[in-house]
């Protein structure tokens, strides 16, 4: 399947043999979903040695309610809106936190939510233990995903996560030396020994320094394309430990720093960027404090890898398999190719990558090959970048799924480099025949 760049059966077999071969493999129940997390978490654990990583974490939905009349009820729950059928995905990415660039899946959570369930009132949520709730993937994310890291030789972790990822439990129980959180503040939460909550008391912090980011329109929140300037504040804390928390189990308060940043003078009309960030790094100076923004802002690659699994790439969601089981088995091979598309999409302009990173010694000579009939004439269709590198692979990629190669036009994005893998894995089969001796045995 990584081979092909698909998720669609009939495109990824050569006949129907091959076709019933993909189907039984996807439904046969001696297939383990843990086996194929397993598989993805080695291929991780080759990739990590020696680095500083971020491993982000998020959770995304896989809609099936468009196959409710044909797929098989059997393991089938609901989404988000707990009315459409299918269910739940938890990924790990891991990404150098040097370059931004991802290097693999740690760890792949899939779970269904029962359609008929009792509300949180009648489960008395707020009583129950972190490992009854459903926010218990955060806290599991870097459990499950620390044999990979630690047998890797990772050299320091950070957790990082969105506002949901704001557990008091994970404060308490994922750091250590060697391993690091960082999310976004979900809660005004009360500090130790202080009169002021956490929003206000950072807010009161004395502004370090500004620093400016390019904000990107986004027609469904209304925003427009602009230069923003963003004041950042920090400080440490001291989080109480909330009253829903067993205090037999957890200590009354945790040292934290805050970092915020927030936009300054914001266009009439427009939201300003306001980010509260809590780690467990020590942020003392205004290069440390955006140094943790920085990585902050990577975890839109996490949302970068949801999108080329669904509608922007792979479309998951149109899967034509009738079982529950043979779609998650498959949603785990799918995360696999909707992470190399990313790596291209993040080594497309960068110039110290390697191609090996994505391509095998083999799939790179057959690029080599290629790359003279990709190019055009004139010297504004050449590709500028170092051979071998991944960004001269990527640039190949681009012209093969459509891509015109000049400069001034924008770079290829992840649809068209999805189609240029998926042409250029065609073309490299031919390739391979065709650099095969043929012997005759009669």
């Amino acid at each position: 399947m990584q081979d092909h760049q698909s998720v669609n059966i009939r495109a990824l077999s050569r006949n129907r043999a091959e076709q019933v071969g993909y189907y039984r493999f996807l439904d046969n129940d001696n297939v383990s979903l843990c086996e194929l997390i397993q598989s993805v978490s080695d291929a991780c654990q080759q990739q990590v040695g020696g680095l500083h990583v971020l491993a982000i974490s998020d959770s995304s939905e896989v809609n099936l309610q468009a196959h409710v009349g044909r797929i098989n009820p059997e393991g089938l729950g609901v989404v988000g809106n707990n009315q459409d059928v299918g269910f739940f995905i938890h990924p790990t990415l891991i990404v150098n936190a040097e370059t931004g660039f991802p290097l693999g899946l740690s760890n792949i959570q899939i779970w269904s939510r029962k359609a008929v369930r009792p509300n949180k009132h009648q489960r008395r949520y707020l009583k129950l233990p972190i490992e009854e709730k459903e926010s218990y993937k955060w806290l599991l994310s870097a459990e499950a995903s620390e044999p990979c890291l630690k047998n890797g030789g990772v050299k320091q972790v950070t957790h990082v996560g969105d506002r949901e990822n704001d557990i008091y439990q994970e404060w308490v129980r994922v750091p250590n030396d060697q391993t690091h959180v960082l999310v976004r503040a979900c809660r005004d939460r009360r500090l130790w020994d202080e009169q002021q909550s956490l929003y206000e008391y950072l807010s009161a912090q004395h502004c370090e320094g500004t620093y400016s980011v390019q904000v990107v329109a986004d027609s469904r929140l209304g925003r427009t394309a602009r230069e923003a300037w963003l004041a950042v504040r920090m400080t440490p804390v001291q989080i109480q430990r909330p009253d829903t928390v067993e205090a037999q189990d957890y200590p009354e308060k945790v040292q934290l720093y805050a970092v915020e940043a927030k936009e300054v003078n914001p266009p009439v009309g427009q939201d300003p960027i306001h980010w509260r960030l809590l780690t467990t790094h020590r942020v003392v100076s205004l290069e440390q404090a955006l140094q943790v923004i920085e990585w902050y802002r990577w975890r839109w690659r996490i949302e970068q890898l949801f999108g080329t699994l669904k509608r922007s790439g792979l479309d998951l969601e149109s899967t034509q398999l009738e079982s529950v089981s043979a779609i998650e088995r498959l949603t785990v091979l799918a995360l696999s190719v909707a992470l190399r598309v990313l790596q291209l999409l993040e080594g497309r302009d960068d110039s110290s990558l390697v191609a090996q990173v994505v391509f095998s010694p083999e799939e790179q000579e057959c690029l080599r090959q290629l790359a003279p009939t990709l190019q055009g004439k004139t010297q504004k269709q050449q590709n500028p970048h170092a051979s071998a590198s991944l960004s001269w692979a990527t640039w190949l990629i681009g012209r093969l799924g459509g891509w015109s190669g000049y400069r001034s036009q924008s770079p290829p994005g992840i649809r068209t480099l999805w189609r240029g893998l998926y042409q250029f894995e065609s073309i490299f089969h031919g390739w391979k025949l065709a650099q095969s001796t043929l012997v005759c045995t009669q």
